[in-house]
């Protein structure tokens, strides 16, 4: 495939307003009576819908069978979702932007380190180092007060970032297209939670209004759960993983300003603070992203 430079910036843009509106409205849906597990059925019902018609034309043949359960476990799917839900219960927007995306970055660039045996530039490591600092300095608060929630749904956000890092190599890696990441994450993670959520899994949906169980069904599925993974696809191979993982940084900003009218969540100074310093980590590792060749 020839790469796109401006079809790359493109996508990864639209994934950075996508996962923004993630981020603050799946914080609002948990708040509400729907579980995580709620809002993972309703996510893979209407992407894993959508998808499933097309999947015998779309599935990618040319991968080994552990190349297909390695993307379909860690793409944004059951164990990205749940994470990201299950943190997102234990507190605020702003902490699901610094930590589930401005680390995105820092595993990504492990992965590159490790799989390509190059080393990151002085200014892509200054970058990340960077990242490092801003989302010490917006947790410090919290960890400083001892607020187990904020502890735990910060683990829980790294576990996610992990998790999509994985997923951002393998799709340069294997040369995965759009339409072969949608049959990837979206139809095995269907077929698997789908039937176990509606008949095991303790819900909220009796409790909960049906515009809020509308809203989210269609939101979760069409855009994270269908749209973002294109353009994942794209931007990953146009730009590549670093790149790709490094506008993912933008998020926290754009979803701590996103969150104050539909939340109510007012970071204070020093969290806007980090998300400043995360927001300049991002800069340094997007437009200085070149890697240096390990020396034998």
């Amino acid at each position: 495939m020839v790469q796109n430079r401006r079809l790359g910036l493109a996508c990864a843009i639209g994934v950075l307003f996508i996962w923004s509106g993630f981020i603050v409205f799946s914080r609002a849906g948990v708040k509400t009576n729907l579980t995580a597990m709620d809002m993972t059925g309703l996510r893979f019902l209407v992407a894993g819908g959508i998808t499933l018609p097309f999947v015998w034309k779309w599935w990618p043949r040319h991968l080994p069978w552990k190349a297909v359960l390695l993307m379909s476990l860690c793409g944004p799917g059951i164990i990205y979702s749940l994470l990201m839900y299950w943190g997102l219960n234990e507190t605020s927007a702003a902490y699901a932007g610094v930590f589930a995306n401005g680390s995105l970055p820092v595993f990504t660039v492990l992965l590159v380190a490790v799989f390509s045996a190059s080393l990151p530039s002085s200014s892509q490591a200054t970058g990340l180092m960077v990242i490092v600092a801003g989302a010490t300095l917006v947790g410090s608060a919290g960890f400083i007060g001892s607020q187990k929630s904020i502890l735990l749904g910060v683990i829980l956000f790294l576990a996610a970032s992990a998790v999509l890092a994985v997923y951002i190599f393998g799709v340069r890696y294997w040369k995965i297209t759009p339409r072969q990441a949608l049959a990837l994450v979206n139809v095995p993670n269907a077929l698997v939670f789908v039937p176990i959520w509606l008949l095991f899994l303790p819900s909220g949906l009796a409790e909960t209004n049906r515009s809020t169980i509308l809203f989210q069904a269609l939101y979760q599925g069409l855009g994270p759960g269908f749209a973002a993974v294109i353009m994942f696809a794209l931007a990953a191979t146009h730009l590549g993983p670093t790149a790709t993982s490094g506008f993912s940084a933008a998020v926290p900003a754009s979803a701590a300003v996103l969150a104050i009218p539909v939340l109510g969540e007012v970071p204070d100074v020093q969290e806007w603070l980090g998300i400043a310093v995360v927001t300049l980590g991002l800069t340094l590792l997007l437009f200085n992203g070149k890697v240096v060749r390990a020396r034998a």
